[in-house]
């Protein structure tokens, strides 16, 4: 999730992120799309999640490839620790607490999944070069990317809706009040993306600067209530 900014308090945010997988679910139709993903593809020998925060979609590469050997690169320490405690029981992932761009491929990818995390790292259009570097000829980029500025009143109205619906009224305060460090990295987030640390796009730009790093694209959707961009790339 996180890279490397003097903003966004990633540490106090791994406490309650994962209510974004219990209770978004506009993150959960990202969830489900990647696993629809790794249930169409070969088998990959090695793969990288790279920030990957709290682990969510490295747990879902790891279990779905069980012999495969899938590398969490986080460099937030509240989130590695995390996604430690989520896959004690998953010995085929190691870890590796450091930012993108300080991360050599000992081993070239067969995949290489990003969510939610190239927006907040420095020097974006680089990273997503470094992405590519990581990837073997032929390996597969699978990259979400939050491009649109985040409209805080919209998601909180959106969010609350979803879980008092499912939870009532009384049910929906008390997740919000357990959830209040995402308020609070939201509106970081949002500030951040205002000054221009993390960067912003049009809808459907991230499949033309994916090529101009070199790569294939494959597949390019615009996901999570219009907010972000996939694509789906191919190294040649």
């Amino acid at each position: 999730m996180s890279g490397q900014s003097a903003r966004t308090d990633w540490t106090a945010y791994a406490t309650s992120y994962d209510l974004l997988s219990d209770h978004n679910p506009a993150y959960r139709a990202l969830m489900e799309d990647f696993e629809r993903f790794v249930g169409s593809i070969e088998r990959p020998e090695v793969v990288y999640d790279i920030g990957g925060g709290t682990g969510n979609y490295t747990r879902i590469a790891a279990r779905a490839f069980p012999d495969s050997r899938v590398r969490l690169v986080e460099p937030d320490s509240g989130m590695i620790a995390r996604a430690k405690e989520k896959m004690s029981d998953l010995p085929n992932v190691g870890y590796d607490q450091r930012p993108l761009e300080q991360v050599a491929a000992t081993e070239e990818a067969d995949l290489v999944v990003c969510v939610h995390a190239l927006y907040t790292m420095p020097d974006q259009e680089e990273r997503l070069r470094d992405l590519a570097r990581l990837l073997r000829a032929g390996g597969i980029l699978y990259l979400v990317d939050i491009g649109r500025y985040l409209d805080l009143k919209d998601w909180r109205g959106y969010l609350f809706r979803q879980v008092a619906a499912k939870e009532g009224l009384l049910g929906a305060l008390r997740i919000f009040w357990r959830g209040r460090e995402i308020t609070r990295a939201n509106t970081e987030i949002g500030r951040s993306q205002q000054a221009g640390t993390y960067w912003t796009y049009e809808a459907g730009a991230l499949a033309r600067k994916a090529r101009e790093a070199g790569l294939e694209v494959l597949r390019q959707d615009i996901v999570y209530r219009g907010y972000s961009d996939l694509v789906v790339c191919r190294k040649s």
